[in-house]
């Protein structure tokens, strides 16, 4: 059966064994090609509104493709100081952004080597460092919190929860910012969004306006956040476009959007085999050589089902698989599946959308190895960018 959905639009009427049948597995494989569609996407929304597309970097830090995006951004976006150091060595010439929850002393003074913007996320954390960046020549930004929760489901990725820890409120601004630290910013950051279209921007920017609309006119630039499918079917880019220029005309700023999955999305694989079938009561069970634990961590964190190349929903094909990891936790599930025929030990499965937090998130635990990354080249050659073994395991650990 030959899978039509959007994240195996890249393999060009392959199948996964043609593509990737003598590979090592596991193996992460990302998609040039598809990556410089999202990027020609972005850079359409650049060009027509005059706003500055960031790549963030906590969802997509594979360097080694950095020069296939960066012709269609203006930088990075980083959480940190390694994130920071790594946008500006790997991204030469862009502009590179911060935003962490609260910055160390002992890193800040390397950090303002290689940042170009520093957003602060508490009037506190502003005045300690913000003068320091100020004297070093960087741009200065707060974080704030309209306090607009706009998903369901998903409390672990709402920084507009009750209590959350991210962004500064209505409240919190008028108990800490002085005309002293207002006189440090060039501008506000907010970042509420998580894998959402732009109806969701459009009534966040309202809430936005709302707490924060008299502050705005005394700023240079209000960067969006995250969480925008920009590359996503069916995304409203117009509408992100009439949002993007809104905020630009009313309150004279830059709009900067830095998405991370929109960079990547749909623009890698996760290759892996079964090493065995079971069956428990009446649920069929293969264990797979990779781990949703290991090697893509969000499908247990958001939690969500990845897209499987030639599976359907439990009740769509004749064959329901549950599909697990090696590893002894007892929840290392991938999901539930169906097929048109039984799955047999060796049988090679490709898992889509997986450029995405699998790379810059996965982890050794249990001593599982680290999977190997190719690159699928617009040609159809494949490349090895990296592989992995014991020593890459051990060196962690003392």
């Amino acid at each position: 059966m030959k899978e039509s959905r959007p994240a195996f639009t890249g393999l060009g009427g392959l199948s996964p064994q043609e593509l990737f049948g003598e590979l090592p597995t596991p193996c992460y494989i990302l998609d040039d090609a598809m990556l410089l569609r999202n990027g020609e996407i972005l850079a359409g929304v650049a060009e027509r509104t005059g706003c500055k597309i960031l790549l963030a970097q906590k969802a997509f830090s594979n360097y080694s493709l950095y020069p296939v995006l960066a012709p269609y951004l203006a930088g990075t976006e980083a959480s940190g100081l390694y994130e920071a150091r790594l946008g500006r060595e790997e991204m030469p010439g862009k502009e590179v952004h911060v935003f962490c929850g609260a910055y160390r002393a002992d890193e800040f003074e390397e950090l303002l080597e290689y940042a170009d913007h520093i957003v602060f996320n508490s009037p506190r954390q502003l005045e300690r460092f913000g003068p320091l960046a100020r004297d070093a020549g960087k741009s200065i930004g707060l974080r704030i919190n309209p306090e607009c929760s706009t998903q369901e489901g998903h409390a672990i990725y709402d920084p507009c929860a009750p209590g959350s820890r991210l962004g500064t409120t209505r409240t919190q601004w008028d108990a800490g910012i002085t005309p002293q630290l207002l006189a440090l910013l060039d501008g506000l950051h907010f970042h509420t969004l998580c894998e959402q279209d732009a109806d969701a921007l459009d009534v966040t920017l309202r809430a936005v306006e709302e707490r924060f609309g008299d502050v705005l006119p005394k700023m240079k630039w209000l960067n969006f956040g995250g969480g925008h499918h920009i590359t996503r079917p069916g995304y409203d880019i117009p509408r992100l476009e009439r949002c993007v220029n809104a905020a630009q005309e009313k309150w004279d700023v830059q709009v900067y959007l830095e998405p991370g999955e929109a960079c990547a999305l749909n623009a890698g694989y996760l290759a892996a085999r079964v090493l065995d079938v079971l069956q428990n009561g009446e649920i069929q069970i293969a264990i797979l050589d990779a781990s949703a634990a290991c090697h893509m961590p969000d499908v247990l964190e958001m939690p969500y089902r990845p897209p499987l190349y030639g599976a359907g929903k439990p009740e769509a094909l004749p064959h329901a698989f549950r599909l697990g990891g090696p590893t002894c936790l007892a929840g290392d599930i991938i999901g539930d599946y169906s097929f048109a025929a039984p799955l047999r030990e060796g049988d090679l499965l490709l898992f889509g959308d997986m450029a995405i937090y699998t790379t810059c998130k996965n982890n050794t635990f249990n001593g599982m190895p680290l999977p190997d990354i190719f690159v699928l080249h617009d040609s159809g050659k494949l490349q090895r960018l990296r592989t992995f073994g014991y020593a890459d395991f051990k060196q962690r650990l003392g």
